[in-house]
């Protein structure tokens, strides 16, 4: 195979999958959008029992405790969160280490009300007397405090709602230093003669939206773990077509977006159902867990914890085994988070991102260098073959048959693989997506800077230069391989490449494109020495 056709299949590939990514979610998308009704997004003042998933016996109307409802601010050294009294909801949470956009002093807004959309974690205990079954509505809990300051090794955010049997429920939110995740203890307390059943559910719930391009995310939407199904997406139009209705035990759901993820994980020794629904176009997933008997003067505590936070695979892992598969490098996983890692080691010895990725560049390109050489050698052999595959094309004219039996036959005698140019590309590309979904996922990379215009290696080449110098490299590597194809369609394509990858990796992430031009500049001196190496034992390689 020539070496222009098997680039010119490579880039084809490349292109074909980014686009075929890319439509898929615009079906999704458009799926989503059909199956929804839309409408105005209620805020936090009609978050009501609407959202409240039914419980496995039926409700009991109570009559509620009368409040005032009011927001409870908490901050701490990572997250600034407000959570609202009716319901004990988190309806808001910023992220203090991450900036909402590069070069702002704004934190980073995960949860909340914005763009006419709503982003909330919700929990509550359903069952025979839970608070969240009353007719009357979704309970207003009591708090000491309005706003609380993490300020040691723990913050205790405690709220409290008595019914009108005298049967009391505390709902307290512990923070901690450092961390993106809050555990949640609910401590219920029956003073009565009769036993109490409650049931405890944890939920997201988010309005349908539309994930932009491609290359600003891989992916928008729900995702659960069962202890069958380790990681499963369902994203707006699977929850369009069918709710969720899954027994496990343990398990969790999260709601994934660019660089950060939100997650509910309950009681991992508890039997819990998976659950989702879409109404009014918001979506829900949740986890509902078992019916709990309290009896009479009798206790009982109910327990989870909720992330919300960067996609770090270590906090991830550590609140359950399977986690850490919501940072979703696709089906080449396996060898995008060896890439990460190696990646982050020489991080933390250069301490710059960009120069990080170019030595990651340099030792990916070491260790496929026999690759490289021996495509590179038979693509050099196969033009040196030319000349004797024209003569053969002239003797044996249209007869199609004949011609290939005397080029194999020539192939053999001169020992050459007319495959030894293709295998190696195709192997190297996995690398090259795989290295494509870490610079996608990878938080650590948002707003990273390198140096001088290259401020923010997630985002594209504001000024364009990346892509232009990569285009460059592109048309240098065909003038040092003279062009050999003959189909005038080909050799337009071929020649229009450069421009074409340049226009396309106009949008890539700046992080990425380095990779793949520093990429080409290693390839380009390793060409020139595998065929000064050849020309010296006398085979003349460059036209």
């Amino acid at each position: 195979m020539e070496s222009q056709r098997t680039f010119l299949f490579i880039g084809l590939l490349l292109v074909s999958f980014l686009l075929f990514t890319e439509w898929s979610k615009e079906q999704t998308a458009a799926n989503a959008d059909t199956s929804a009704v839309t409408q105005q997004v209620a805020g936090p003042a009609n978050n009501d029992q609407a959202d409240v998933p039914a419980s496995s016996q039926a409700d009991v109307p109570m009559q509620a405790t009368v409040a005032t409802r009011s927001v409870i601010s908490v901050t701490t050294d990572v997250l600034a969160v407000k959570i609202d009294t009716r319901g004990g909801d988190i309806v808001e949470a910023k992220l203090l280490q991450h900036a909402e956009t590069h070069g702002s002093d704004q934190p980073y807004l995960l949860l909340g009300e914005f763009e006419g959309k709503e982003y909330f974690a919700q929990s509550g205990l359903i069952g025979l007397n839970g608070p969240d079954a009353s007719s009357q509505g979704r309970p207003v809990y009591q708090s000491e405090q309005t706003s609380y300051t993490l300020s040691g090794d723990e913050l205790r955010v405690p709220l409290t709602f008595v019914d009108s049997k005298g049967v009391q429920f505390s709902k307290t939110f512990v923070f901690k230093p450092g961390q993106y995740d809050v555990a949640l203890e609910y401590d219920v307390t029956n003073p009565t003669a009769d036993p109490v059943q409650v049931q405890l559910y944890t939920q997201i719930k988010r309005t349908v939206q539309e994930k932009g391009s491609m290359v600003d995310q891989t992916y928008l939407g729900a995702a659960y773990g069962t202890s069958e199904e380790p990681y499963e997406k369902y994203s707006f139009s699977d929850m369009a077509d069918a709710n969720l209705n899954k027994n496990t035990q343990g398990g969790y759901v999260a709601f994934i977006q660019h660089y950060f993820v939100s997650a509910w994980v309950p009681g991992q020794e508890k039997n819990n159902t998976i659950y989702s629904s879409l109404r009014n176009n918001n979506s829900i997933i949740g986890a509902k867990g078992e019916a709990t008997n309290i009896q009479a003067n009798g206790t009982a505590q109910l327990t989870a914890t909720y992330y919300m936070g960067p996609k770090d695979t270590d906090a991830l892992e550590a609140l359950h085994e399977d986690l850490d598969l919501t940072v979703d490098y696709g089906w080449l996983w396996f060898i995008s988070q060896p890439l990460l890692n190696l990646l982050k080691f020489l991080y933390s010895i250069i301490g710059n991102w960009g120069l990080a990725i170019i030595a990651i560049t340099l030792i990916v390109k070491t260790l496929l260098y026999p690759l490289t050489k021996a495509q590179y050698t038979s693509m050099a052999k196969m033009r040196m073959l030319q000349p004797k595959m024209q003569a053969l094309k002239e003797r044996y004219g249209d007869d199609r048959q004949k011609f290939g039996q005397a080029m194999m036959e020539m192939y053999r005698k001169e020992k050459v693989n007319p495959m030894g140019g293709c295998f190696p590309l195709l192997l190297q590309m996995p690398i090259f997506l795989a290295l494509f979904y870490v610079f996608l996922e990878s938080t650590e990379l948002r707003h990273a800077e390198f140096m001088l215009w290259l401020t923010d290696l997630s985002s594209k080449d504001p000024y364009y230069v990346l892509p232009v110098l990569f285009g460059a490299s592109m048309f240098l590597t065909q003038k040092l391989q003279p062009m050999t194809v003959t189909d005038p369609m080909q050799q337009k394509m071929m020649t229009w490449m450069p421009v074409i990858f340049s226009v396309f990796f106009i949008w890539f992430p700046s992080g990425l494109v380095l990779y793949w031009l520093v990429s080409n500049l290693i390839s380009i001196a390793q060409m020139l020495y595998i065929y000064r190496g050849m020309e010296k034992k006398g085979m003349k390689v460059r036209g």
